[in-house]
């Protein structure tokens, strides 16, 4: 059902160690460290999800509870992504971001970015490609 979930962090390295000590405990490891420190990541097995991330808020400001936060979706194709997206505008959400490719992430990544009418931001996902 999940893709992976985001937690915001003004200190990635110093959140990293902890996380490292507290999900290895669940056989979770960290399989990926932005270069830039901005960003780490782990899930269960190499290339398997959900995953948790943690993250700098990419708006620059310090993080706050749900300030880097976001839970995504996994979708079956690209169409899912679209029909997600438009049933979350016409519930009352908010487009934080249209369907489209976004392939600095993934060669497929094809995902949809939105928030409920809490504010809560919420992203929806598809991996593979066309067909």
């Amino acid at each position: 059902m999940f893709s992976h979930v985001c937690l915001g962090t003004d200190d990635v390295d110093r959140a990293a160690a902890f996380y490292d000590a507290v999900l290895a405990v669940l056989g979770l490891t960290r399989f990926a460290t932005m270069p830039d420190h901005s960003a780490a990541g782990w899930c269960r097995a190499p290339d398997t999800r959900p995953h948790l991330w943690i993250t700098r808020p990419y708006d620059g400001h310090p993080a706050s509870p749900g300030n880097g936060a976001m839970v995504a979706f996994e979708a079956p194709d690209r169409a899912a992504v679209e029909a997600v997206h438009a049933a979350a505008l016409a519930a009352g959400g908010t487009d934080e971001g249209p369907p489209g490719l976004r392939p600095h992430y993934h060669p497929h990544y094809y995902g949809a970015y939105f928030r409920d009418p809490d504010g809560n931001k919420l992203h929806v996902v598809c991996r593979a490609p066309p067909g």
